[in-house]
């Protein structure tokens, strides 16, 4: 057995049986080994922000490691956007990076590269194979960090001879560490600030926002008249019938302030306290009051279900607690075209169990309050800030899901011209994702970010935050990779091909020309 096969056994063996992959030569042994050894799913994406990003969905929505296999260290370096979306989404994912054979690096090849370095900023475990008779045991390593909680990027570097070398041994799955548990006393800490003071918000982030645990959290808001957020963003909220209709904080410092304006005590739920995502002459970067306390209920990989059960039990909240009626669901909206109106044309027609994935940027920012009402479905936002994550997040997560469930993609332009060859790999696995892609043929998001430095844009200025001249045909662009697509210039057009697109399998796109 080589060191290749070696590592495919070892990765069915300890529950990875999906490879997102953009494979090279220094990897063509590792991929002989996927071809004869039956149990993995293996698939294509034509750039590694493409590969990366879709493990990355598959995480959030399986709660369980794909495998990644990029080529050589600048294969790694495409990815690096998606890795690092991954890691603040809190993501676990077995990231295999090819790399020169050990005895060939000090020639200094062309693709030779600080791949370990490069892989370190993303990742919370790296490690080099360079020997075949590791590569089962560094596998099994790397699933155990990618799986302890709350999920880590793991990177494991393959150089090709450790994988063409006999000797290779199948390492049996590591037991997994126990998720962390909240320390008692921040339990107790928590619950005297509910009884006895004001002005309490409970900030949620991560595994908080799962239906479970918002039931708990439901129970200490009914009994205390404390309130509850989400963070501005979220790696995956259980949102709609049944769930909390929570807001997230604001993107824009002086609406976050606002909204945060009244709160006294921050309790952290597998969250961190809340910040502008820049910083900006004379506005603040902590985004609560200076003189708000901080309570650390739990940390990201503590358990948060169990803490706040625990917490609602001290403060003596009832075992049972109704959770809040959104109202009727929305009927779908006619008409001009307006970012209310899309919010609440996605809730009238979306399937139960949807995942709606977020990167609707500036045009989205208020979905929120228009599709508490709608069918429980999952919603994915964009926790690490670099752009174009949508396409290839959407792709993972389709697969992710499983069971046909419908992934409805919320896409600004700009940021989908990153990463367009995810459609190809939709179309490709027939993946049900339906694509509304807002077409304002601009960086609508980076000329009011122009503006809050202080400065008016110009004619030098709006021509690198225009995307016309040519204008991007995305209806064309869909159909050469694969995609069904249509134009649609009025709400009751986009109405009509999202249902149509709903009742049918594989994806399709939308070109919604908002501007």
């Amino acid at each position: 057995m080589n060191g290749a096969e070696s590592l495919v056994h070892t990765l069915l063996g300890g529950g990875v049986d999906v490879c997102f992959t953009n494979p090279g030569t220094s990897e063509m042994h590792f991929v002989a080994a996927l071809d004869r050894i039956p149990g993995m799913r293996c698939i294509l994406g034509l750039q590694e922000n493409i590969v990366t990003g879709a493990a990355d969905g598959y995480w959030r929505m399986a709660d369980r490691p794909a495998c990644t296999l990029l080529h050589c260290g600048p294969g790694l370096a495409n990815g690096l956007a998606g890795l690092h979306d991954a890691r603040r989404a809190r993501s676990g994912i077995v990231n295999i990076v090819g790399d020169q054979a050990v005895y060939h690096r000090p020639f200094d090849a062309p693709l030779t590269a600080d791949t370990e370095g490069w892989a370190r900023g993303a990742s919370a475990f790296v490690r080099t194979s360079t020997r075949s008779e590791d590569v089962g045991a560094d596998a099994a390593a790397a699933i155990q960090a990618a799986r302890t909680s709350p999920g880590q990027v793991a990177t494991l570097i393959l150089p090709s001879d450790s994988s063409w070398n006999e000797g290779g041994a199948v390492a049996a799955p590591l037991p997994l560490p126990a998720t962390p548990q909240a320390d008692p006393h921040a339990v107790d800490g928590v619950a005297r600030v509910l009884r006895e003071r004001r002005g309490v918000l409970l900030l949620l982030g991560g595994l908080a926002l799962r239906e479970g645990a918002q039931r708990q959290v439901q129970r200490i808001l009914a009994h205390t008249g404390a309130k509850a957020m989400c963070e501005g963003s979220n790696g995956r909220i259980q949102r709609g019938q049944g769930r909390l209709p929570l807001e997230r904080v604001p993107y824009v410092v002086e609406q976050a302030t606002e909204a945060l304006g009244w709160v006294e005590h921050l309790v952290l739920v597998n969250a961190r306290d809340p910040i502008g995502f820049f910083g900006y002459p004379g506005k603040p970067s902590r985004l609560y009051p200076p003189g708000a306390e901080i309570h650390v209920l739990t940390r990201n990989e503590q358990d948060a279900e169990s803490a706040l059960r625990a917490l609602a039990d001290a403060i003596g909240a009832p075992a049972s607690v109704a959770m809040p009626d959104p109202g009727p669901r929305p009927e779908v909206a006619r008409g001009a075209l307006s970012p209310e109106g899309l919010a609440q044309t996605v809730a009238a027609l979306m399937p139960e169990g949807s995942v709606v994935v977020d990167e609707a940027v500036t045009y989205g920012r208020g979905f929120f309050p228009h599709t508490h009402a709608a069918p429980p479905h999952d919603w994915l936002q964009n926790c690490g800030g670099a752009i174009g994550y949508g396409p290839p997040v959407a792709t993972g997560a389709a697969v992710g899901a499983g069971g046909g469930r419908r992934v409805i993609a919320l896409q600004a332009d700009g940021s989908a011209m990153y990463t367009p060859q995810a459609l190809w790999t939709q179309a490709r696995e027939r993946l049900p994702v339906t694509t509304v892609l807002l077409s304002n043929r601009k960086y609508q998001i980076l000329i009011g970010e122009y503006r809050n430095v202080g400065a008016n844009p110009g004619r030098t200025a709006m021509d690198m935050l225009d995307l016309g001249n040519p204008d991007i045909g995305w209806v064309g662009l869909a159909n050469s990779l694969g995609v069904e697509a249509a134009r649609a210039e009025t709400l009751d057009r986009c109405a009509d091909l999202m249902a149509q697109s709903f009742a049918r399998p594989g994806p399709f796109l939308i070109e919604l020309a908002i501007a």
